[in-house]
């Protein structure tokens, strides 16, 4: 902790001062823990006493008499009469628990804090982790039954944390398939934002996080704080401002009737909410988030590699495979540059359709009399890595897996299956299925050279109960990461990508296990730039899979150039998903300059600081910033035609002021503006570019050249 948390000696206060932020709690003994102070840091001598003086409520008429201090659970025996954040009972009774703090405990990331109410014998524990380079703060609580009768769990957020009354924006993400991370910002209202996800995945129109701001914060400027429910299933989000103009924020798991029953001396565990505040900005912010991936989550192997540039097979093959078409399609790729082929849906079983074969985990006889070996020795010895699709999470009733154990399936008896691409959901929270799983997949990845997992799951849990008639979406969340960690266990070497038909499972708890996410199915690239822009609020370039997708987007009906398809993709973990073999030679020959382009620059893309710059519709403006401010790559992408003659100015943010920069544009090679004079021609972009100071960079820009719609423009700068 560097000494940056302290509890002062009365034992009644946590303090917390990291990054550019303060965290303090009460937790005096005896009494509920509220959270008296979050926000911009505070000078270390200013007293905890002061504010929490500062935060006495005025009373007034037609309200209580008493001061009532809401708690982080928001519990119903606190007697507020806002929504609740906890709600449990034994048969109807011991509702009303109110939990006091009976010990606080420092720890090497943060507190512990342990709560009890000895009235309905039931116990509360949170523990707050603090990063003290960001001041990203995480939270965790534990619920464990005391009692000697079952207690049953209704509703628990992980926290409930008060928002400052000049928040007064919401930022939410929907979406949908193909189509996810679409950013909608609200302002605040009396009442309660409510965002319910019961998908069984993280899902593509309820994405678990959210941001609360003022109405003037901007990208550089304004006061922010986000919150990310680190969970891959059902959730529920909430915002409430409540009758006497205070406002709460919250997240917690969606909880089923009877799914989580705690006999006595059993505990449940929520998910972790992470959490940050930043004082300019939501760039600011979203840069915290991505220090947390970056450091926290991903491996340190995976930390310490360049991120290869993929080729999928899906685009070119879908399931007709052929050996020789893909050893073709392989060394096409490994010629331009790519690093790692993976070999999607339809290498095993019966699988030659969506309809039949899923399940079946063995490699198919019909398609590779001789195994995968001859094409994985082919992939390896073109100097890539292999790897393969799987989701092991579905079944289809065609299978042999389905045939063997119509019982390993999750519904509702009595209830027709949902409709959902011909496939059912495995009951992975029985040991045996795990179990299977587990064998079948470490026998693929024992007999090959297989270095990479795609993990697809590619429909919602409609209808998730066991056969015993039990709900069982919490509990598949919980099994499939167990099931990913033993894999992981056993297989150290091979990386995971989380796909869900896109990006249906893009969170934290998820990539805690993965080491990269699939973000959508589209590989439009105008679709994308904000696809890729929303997914950047939470998640960092080196994990954000990008691909370059055939010319004519079978999902949009959209037709683009290779310039605006790679130049995109170039701005994430940059793969391909196009058939190599039906493109012309002159459209290889500029996607193998792209790749040359991305594998300069990966360094920089992957573990810069990331900016989203401010500018009308038809821009997205997006930048990425060395550590040191020593070299900058900024992307222009022209989604559609604008109003005025010319497209405005690119102010160039988070260079070293004090420091001068070389200018050049690097993509699309020997390209040239609509008409002259130009910028580019004044500045000599194309060519050697342009030394010009920081100053002027940021504070005047630089004029844009006007470019046509679908165009994607790249600047790189480096200090002289």
């Amino acid at each position: 902790m560097s000494g940056e948390m302290q509890i002062d000696s009365r034992d009644d206060m946590l303090r917390v001062d990291a990054g550019d932020m303060s965290f303090i709690l009460s937790c005096a003994r005896n009494e509920p823990p509220f959270v008296v102070y979050w926000g911009a840091r505070l000078a270390s001598d200013t007293p905890s006493e002061q504010l929490t003086l500062l935060n006495t409520r005025q009373s007034a008429h037609g309200i209580e008499d008493s001061i009532i201090q809401p708690s982080l659970a928001m519990e119903p025996g606190i007697g507020y009469t806002g929504p609740t954040g906890f709600s449990a009972h034994r048969e109807g009774r011991d509702w009303g628990s109110r939990f006091v703090v009976t010990q606080v405990d420092q720890t090497s990331t943060g507190c512990r804090i342990s709560c009890l109410d000895e009235r309905t014998n039931i116990a509360l524990r949170y523990d707050i982790g603090v990063d003290d380079k960001t001041g990203l703060l995480t939270f965790s609580s534990t619920l464990t039954n005391q009692g000697d009768q079952t207690l049953d769990l209704v509703d628990m957020a992980t926290i409930c944390l008060p928002m400052p009354a000049h928040m007064t924006d919401i930022i939410g993400f929907s979406g949908r398939w193909a189509r996810e991370f679409q950013m909608e910002r609200v302002s605040r209202f009396t009442g309660s934002y409510l965002r319910e996800n019961r998908r069984g995945r993280t899902s593509h129109d309820c994405f678990p996080g959210l941001i609360l701001c003022e109405d003037s914060t901007t990208e550089q400027m304004g006061e922010a704080y986000g919150l990310h429910l680190a969970w891959s299933g059902n959730s529920r989000m909430r915002v409430d401002t409540n009758g006497d103009g205070r406002a709460f924020a919250s997240m917690g798991a969606l909880l089923f009737p009877g799914e989580i029953r705690l006999a006595a001396g059993e505990s449940f565990e929520s998910p972790s909410i992470v959490g940050a505040y930043a004082s300019s900005g939501l760039s600011s912010l979203s840069r915290k988030f991505h220090d947390h991936v970056r450091h926290k989550l991903l491996r340190p192997s995976t930390r310490s590699k360049a991120r290869p540039v993929h080729y999928n097979s899906w685009e070119a093959v879908y399931f007709d495979h052929d050996l020789d078409r893909l050893k073709a399609l392989a060394a096409r790729a490994a010629d331009i540059g790519v690093e790692r082929f993976v070999l999607d849906d339809g290498w095993f079983g019966a699988r030659r359709n969506d309809r039949a074969g899923l399940g079946d985990w063995y490699v198919s006889d019909a398609v590779y009399p001789d195994g995968l070996k001859p094409l994985i020795d082919h992939v390896t010895g073109l100097g890539m890595e292999m790897g393969i699709w799987f989701e092991p999470e579905m079944v289809n009733p065609d299978s042999d897996l389905f045939r063997d154990h119509p019982d390993w399936i999750l519904g509702l008896d009595g209830v027709e299956q949902i409709a959902f691409r011909n496939q059912y959901v495995l009951d992975i929270s029985k040991p045996e299925v795990a179990d299977h799983l587990f064998d079948r997949i470490s026998a693929i990845l024992s007999d090959h050279a297989i270095g990479y997992i795609k993990w697809d799951m590619n429909r919602d849990l409609n209808h998730p109960g066991n056969d015993r008639g039990f709900a069982r979406a919490h509990a598949h969340v919980i099994a499939l990461w167990a099931l990913i960690d033993r894999l992981r266990s056993a297989h150290p070497d091979v990386e995971f990508e989380s796909c869900s038909s896109g990006g249906g499972r893009a969170d934290f708890g998820m990539l805690a296990r993965a080491d990269r996410v699939w973000t959508s199915d589209s590989n439009d690239a105008v679709d994308r730039q904000t696809i890729q822009r929303g997914v950047s609020h939470f998640l960092p370039l080196n994990v954000m899979g990008a691909h370059v997708g055939p010319r004519h987007c079978h999902i949009t009906g959209r037709t683009l150039s290779m310039a605006m398809r790679a130049g995109t993709a170039l701005m994430g973990h940059m793969g391909l998903e196009l058939n190599l073999l039906e493109e012309a030679d002159s459209e290889l020959a500029e996607l193998k300059t792209a790749i040359a382009l991305h594998k300069t620059h990966r360094d920089l893309l992957h573990g810069g600081d990331f900016y989203r710059i401010e500018g009308p519709e038809y821009l997205n403006i997006v930048g990425v910033v060395a550590p040191d401010q020593s070299e900058a790559l900024y992307s222009v992408a022209y989604l559609s035609g604008h109003i005025p003659a010319l497209p405005g100015r690119l102010r160039f943010t988070g260079l070293d002021l004090a420091a001068s920069y070389q200018i050049r544009q690097i993509w699309p090679e020997n390209w040239s503006s609509e008409k002259s004079p130009s910028i580019v021609d004044a500045l000599d972009l194309t060519g050697a570019g342009r030394t010009v100071s920081a100053e002027a960079l940021s504070k005047s820009g630089m004029q844009l050249p006007v470019a046509p719609p679908e165009s994607v423009l790249l600047f790189y700068l480096v200090a002289e």
